[in-house]
């Protein structure tokens, strides 16, 4: 019973608690029979007092109205209207029922009207609620992400404040917004005095930094660097690497840009410090190696005259003498003219050449030297490579230089591979031999100035290879096994932009010239 009642109760849209609920009834319930039982008990003859009861129906179905909504109000108003039909049906003349009608019709009216209006204020009332839920609910969103912020500001703010580099934001329009502590060290001005002032304002040399700044927040480049040398309007002259990064929004606007420039003076003064270092002792190692050259010729001249000039020289020791004497001065001449090709080279000049007709020269007089020491030649060209820009000379100087090092290598014979290619923008060239190889000494000082394994040798030879193939925009490569060989490979750039390069991997086409597995690459 309990709970058919607490269901009724329910479904008439009330909205608190249960016992509250049935109080609300009871109220309701009592205040129609307490209204009917005046009606019932007055003498009908009291017209004043019948009109003011059947006016006291509406206190309950107000409430009721008030309390459960629209249908506890069109309930109430039945309710009243059945209650009052025994009184309102004979207080009629002749049985006249528009009175009870326009009485029973108010009720109603009354009843659904407010029970409307008290539906509609408690669905506001709960959209309200609903809505202030949800803003709470956003609210303590929005301070959990305004917490966040405030971290994440502070620490990106630490991390500037603790970084070296200096770091400086612009405006689109060029104006400063923030600057680092290491930034305000590096300018002489603080973060108030900089602050919004233009960039190019604090310099009175900018070092080409305010164009690329102007390039960035145009939208023409997304990001510059550049190591260059500034002068502050304080007068203080930097030398900074500065690199222009472009700043944006989530929604891809430009916002400005973030400018980073880090002092490298002290770098650069011991780099060049270290370049100076190396020069001379470059320099050094180039003088010790003429003086070494030049006084062994200078001592057996020395020596072939003092033995001229001690005893009766006949004319056959004579002509002994004079060809030591011009033997050596040749010896002097060609590490004069070696010197002299590796001091003062003579500039490239380039033309389009097809490198396989300029190895076939090569070969051609190389041939009979190597065979002269036992040594065959073989070629595998490529046939359909592209032209390079190189200087001829030059170039066949270089392969020469390969060649005859490879022969000089091989004392008891063997035999030379000549072998090209395409690969990844660069034309190849390996010239392989089957020597006795190198070991890790050796490949460490094979370019280095008067450097040979042989004694009648310059030690020029690579070094001038080397020279000569950094001036075609090239790069040489040595690889040597001990007692297996060597493979010396040239690769020279194609600068023509419609050749289809060859997309074989370096490690592919590698094995493809022959070159054995597991050499050593300088």
């Amino acid at each position: 019973m309990s709970t058919a009642f607490d269901s009724f109760a329910r479904w008439l849209g009330g909205d608190r608690t249960r016992d509250v609920r049935r109080g609300d009834i009871a109220v309701v319930a009592l205040s129609l029979v307490v209204v009917t039982v005046l009606h019932l008990y007055t003498d009908p003859s009291q017209t004043h007092l019948q009109m003011l009861y059947r006016r006291l129906y509406y206190v309950p179905i107000l409430y009721a109205a008030f309390v459960f909504g629209l249908r506890g109000g069109l309930i109430t108003a039945v309710a009243a209207g059945v209650l009052f039909a025994p009184t309102g049906l004979t207080s009629g003349a002749d049985g006249d029922l528009v009175p009870y009608l326009l009485d029973m019709a108010m009720y109603v009216t009354i009843g659904g009207l407010f029970g409307w209006l008290t539906d509609v204020e408690a669905r506001r009332t709960e959209d309200l609620r609903r809505v202030s839920k949800q803003l709470e609910q956003a609210y303590s969103k929005l301070e959990e992400r305004a917490v966040q912020l405030i971290g994440i500001q502070e620490y990106t703010q630490s991390i500037l404040r603790s970084i070296t580099a200096g770091v400086v934001t612009v405006g689109p329009d060029g104006s400063i917004a923030t600057v680092n502590p290491a930034a305000e060290r590096m300018l002489g001005l603080s973060e108030d005095v900089l602050v919004p002032r233009p960039i190019a304002t604090l310099f009175e040399d900018d070092g080409g930094l305010g164009a690329d700044i102007a390039k960035v927040l145009d939208g023409r480049v997304p990001r510059t660097m550049r190591e260059s040398t500034i002068e502050t309007v304080t007068g203080r002259e930097i030398h900074v690497q500065a690199s222009v990064s472009r700043m944006r929004d989530i929604d891809g606007r430009i916002l400005g840009a973030v400018v980073t420039f880090e002092d490298v003076s002290e770098i650069k003064a011991l780099t060049e410090q270290l370049i100076r270092a190396d020069r001379l002792a470059a320099l050094g190692e180039l003088t010790a190696g003429v003086a070494h050259e030049v006084r062994n010729p200078l001592g057996i001249i020395r020596a072939t005259v003092q033995l001229v000039e001690e005893g009766s020289s006949g004319s056959e020791r004579a002509a002994d003498a004079g060809r030591i004497i011009k033997q050596e001065i040749d010896r002097l001449d060609k590490v004069v003219k070696a010197l002299l090709d590796f001091g003062r080279p003579s500039r490239p000049t380039l033309v389009e050449v097809d490198v396989e007709d300029l190895l076939k020269d090569v070969v051609l007089f190389t041939r009979k030297f190597a065979s002269s020491s036992k040594v065959e030649i073989s070629e595998h060209f490529h046939g359909d490579l592209p032209e390079v820009t190189v200087d001829p000379d030059q170039m066949k100087q270089v392969f020469v230089n390969l060649i005859s090092n490879a022969v000089q290598a091989m004392d008891e014979g063997g035999r030379i591979e000549i072998a090209t290619g395409v690969d990844a923008g660069y034309v190849w060239i390996t010239v392989a031999d089957n020597g006795p190889g190198m070991s890790d000494e050796t490949l460490a000082k094979v370019f280095d100035p008067f450097f040979s394994t042989r004694d009648e040798g310059t030690g020029l030879g690579l070094t001038i290879v080397h020279r000569i193939i950094d001036e075609h925009d090239g790069r040489i490569e040595i690889e040597s096994v001990p007692r297996e060989g060597s493979a010396m490979s040239v690769f020279l750039p194609v600068r023509s932009s419609g050749w289809a390069k060859d997309r074989r991997a370096p490690e592919t086409a590698g094995r493809e010239r022959g070159e054995p597995e597991g050499r050593e690459r300088v």
